[in-house]
């Protein structure tokens, strides 16, 4: 389904968990009738004890409060905070609870990936950035990498319904009735600005590529430069072969990937796709400072995107995301400002005559993950041809 585009947004660039937690806690804090929260993960940390007590302060001032965390990603979640905030008055769920947490079935790879909140009608944010502190990293790293977006205006809408149609959906599949969203009032969308931007989901129904589209559609009608920074890419053949044509065109192709080893199986799956993206041109730079977890990306001058979803199957296949794609010289520019920035103070460039250098032991370690993971993919239901 084509983006739609609403005009007179006004977008604030979020740079990880020290600029974003305290600009939710103020809205959520500000709230006079509504908050409705998503995240994947809900960590018991200072960070999620902050948040919480938040969703408490406003719950005890008679807002409406609503919470959906996701089972995986906060497995310890209902015996950790939960209780608390029930006794408060706020409305709480678990998206797809984990009994059996290491078990692989069918359905365990389809998670609530999604990390959304809008306040009152009037405040949205959209992003990658988990409830967690971002130093909550080994060998006291620096914090991790992410963003996300303050959105005030029209946008506010559609981020809107797609928050109250997953919480409907789990209210019937966990039979909570007292939690049911009553008749929704029709929100104003009064313009907050001047920026053009859309609010996109992935899921199993009728979005089922919606965000990888709107890649594939910037990509394929860039003309000067594609930057992307992606915690976990993985990207297809088609992906990569947008990618290669872009570069054959004359566009400088950059990406920015995961530096640090966080996830043994994935980070050599990746790796083993560096020959051919190296080989059709395109710069890998690895980022060293910390855990990169960014999901974003800015091509040309105006477009940019930011949200959950990672350029890999688990992301584009199977779990629920958001994104936010804008068209705004303004904000692209704001954003790629910041990515070159860690491009050039925290990044390291991978040499293709490095890469051809490395071992057969290695080569074959990293193609063994590569099959691991499509492996783990058919089982979740996807043939090998996605």
């Amino acid at each position: 389904m084509p983006a739609e585009f609403l005009p007179g947004n006004r977008l604030t660039l979020l740079n990880s968990g020290a600029e974003y937690f305290p600009a939710l806690i103020a809205a959520i804090d500000a709230a006079i009738s509504e908050v409705h929260l998503e995240s994947y993960i809900f960590e018991n940390d200072a960070t999620g004890q902050a948040v919480a007590a938040a969703l408490r302060r406003a719950a005890a001032r008679g807002v409406t409060v609503r919470l959906l965390v996701d089972g995986f990603g906060a497995y310890d979640f209902a015996t950790t905070l939960m209780p608390d905030l029930l006794a408060a008055g706020v409305q709480v769920m678990i998206y797809r609870r984990d009994i059996a947490r290491f078990r692989l079935r069918r359905h365990r790879l389809r998670r609530l990936h999604r990390k959304l909140a809008a306040i009152d009608g009037r405040i949205g944010f959209v992003g990658g950035i988990n409830v967690i502190d971002d130093c909550n990293t080994p060998q006291r790293m620096a914090p991790r990498y992410d963003y996300a977006v303050r959105i005030e205006g029209p946008l506010l809408v559609p981020i809107r319904r797609a928050l109250q149609r997953v919480w409907e959906l789990v209210v019937w599949a966990s039979f909570r009735r007292r939690f049911r969203i009553e008749a929704p009032r029709p929100q104003p969308a009064l313009p907050a600005g001047s920026q053009l931007a859309a609010f996109l989901v992935r899921d199993n129904i009728r979005h089922r590529r919606d965000i990888e589209d709107a890649y594939l559609d910037a990509i394929a009608t860039a003309r000067e430069s594609i930057l992307i920074a992606n915690a976990y890419f993985l990207p297809g053949r088609r992906f990569r072969m947008a990618l290669r044509d872009a570069v054959l065109r004359g566009v400088t192709v950059t990406v920015l990937l995961q530096g640090r080893v966080e996830y043994r199986l994935l980070h050599y799956a990746i790796q083993a796709l560096y020959g051919r993206l190296l080989g059709a041109g395109i710069r890998i730079f690895e980022y060293q400072r910390s855990f990169l977890h960014a999901k974003v990306a800015v091509i040309d001058r105006d477009w940019a995107t930011v949200g959950s979803s990672n350029i890999d199957p688990f992301s584009l296949l199977l779990a629920r995301e958001a994104n936010v794609v804008v068209r705004d010289e303004k904000f692209a520019g704001e954003l790629r400002q910041s990515l070159q920035q860690a491009l050039r103070e925290s990044s390291e460039e991978l040499p293709p005559a490095r890469w051809r250098r490395l071992s057969w032991p290695a080569r074959l370690l990293r193609w063994a993950s590569y099959n691991l993971v499509r492996v783990a993919i058919g089982i979740a239901g996807y043939g090998g041809k996605h």
